[in-house]
């Protein structure tokens, strides 16, 4: 082996952090090694800009489509990198599908992919959390002998496994930590309510709260309709934010400031997700974040283990979730802790004697 190969060899393995006899077994397609180790070798080719050896290029086992509603919500391009990581461990070849307004449906979206003749379907966040939307789609489509597992949204019409995170857990966490910060007037601004994570937050909110008449606005999960939200909560005296997502915290963050109110020192905001820009935004973000990549490795296991000769899965794996507290809390304004009067008032609202 000349010099410079050797020292290809070498930087290939410090980045993987492997050996460099595993690297070499890789890069020479040889067997005996694990398929998460023979990601990170050839994911280290990729990062120092060598081309992979024809040798180490794998035969794909075969194409899996993944099925996402956007992209422009940061925590869907999370998923699906790591899903697709996974499936790629595998030997899978991952195909992305982009619903989009005014683009493809989920359902010709499906339809490519069948005619694409795809081992399976990954769907994150699809029709199957609407409620409202017809769930014989993935009746035909498991008729068709094609598996396919559920992330976010579990339906009870639905004969198939699904991987979700603790929506009301994730409520619950958010509502403890204002309420350890003395706020008493909390509120939830949260996407529409026919979606199943939508209901479960505020089963989750409600119950956290414990309050007769919970201050819960339901908008779309977009940072207007989070700023929208969060005018109406503001305005009925919340100073505690609790948020469906992080671009609707955003948008609340964008409506107390629109009313001079100071984020976190008026005002505490709590999103939901945990995009890898919440620590850069103004204030840094607290948000309760989803397992990605925990859930994304089960709703690949879960659906390449029918293509192993396993039996179908007609479960809900539920993740637990995670708070993450940066700089959009902080102690409630002393006027918030008092709590109400002993009427049932809200401080300051007594008219004076």
């Amino acid at each position: 082996m000349t010099g410079a190969l050797t020292a290809r060899l070498a930087d290939i393995a410090a980045q993987a952090k492997v050996s460099e006899a595993t690297a070499s077994r890789v890069l020479n397609g040889r067997p005996g090694v694990a398929a998460a180790t023979r990601q990170r070798v050839l994911a280290a080719v990729d990062v120092l800009g060598y081309e992979r050896p024809a040798r180490a290029r794998q035969r794909s086992a075969g194409l899996v489509g993944l099925v996402i509603p956007e992209l422009t919500n940061p925590i869907f391009p999370a998923f699906a990198q790591v899903i697709e990581q996974c499936l790629s461990g595998y030997g899978y070849t991952p195909v992305l599908g982009t619903r989009m307004l005014g683009g493809a449906t989920e359902d010709e979206l499906v339809g490519q992919l069948v005619a694409r003749d795809v081992a399976g379907i990954v769907f994150l966040s699809g029709l199957h959390a609407d409620l409202t939307a017809d769930p014989a789609r993935y009746e035909r489509l498991a008729a068709r002998g094609v598996p396919f597992v559920l992330v976010n949204g579990r339906n009870p019409r639905i004969r198939a496994p699904f991987v979700s995170a603790d929506d009301r857990a994730a409520a619950a966490l958010a509502v403890g930590h204002l309420r350890q910060l003395g706020h008493r007037r909390i509120g939830l601004a949260v996407g529409p309510e026919r979606f199943v994570p939508t209901r479960r937050k505020v089963e989750g909110f409600v119950r956290a709260t414990g309050q007769e008449r919970p201050h819960i606005r339901h908008t779309l999960f977009t940072v207007e309709g989070g700023q929208a939200a969060a005018e109406a909560l503001l305005e009925a005296g919340c100073t505690g934010l609790v948020c469906g997502s992080d671009l609707m915290a955003l948008g609340a963050v964008r409506a107390a400031r629109g009313r001079g109110l100071r984020v976190p020192g008026q005002v505490s905001v709590v999103g939901y997700d945990d995009s890898e820009l919440n620590a850069f935004t103004d204030p840094p973000l607290t948000t309760v974040r989803q397992p990605v990549r925990a859930m994304a490795k089960a709703a690949v296991d879960a659906l390449l283990e029918p293509l192993r000769g396993g039996p179908v899965a007609e479960t809900e794996y539920v993740f637990q979730p995670e708070l993450v507290v940066r700089g959009s809390t902080a102690h409630a304004p002393r006027t918030a802790q008092e709590g109400p009067g002993p009427s049932g008032e809200e401080p300051g609202t007594r008219p004076a004697s």
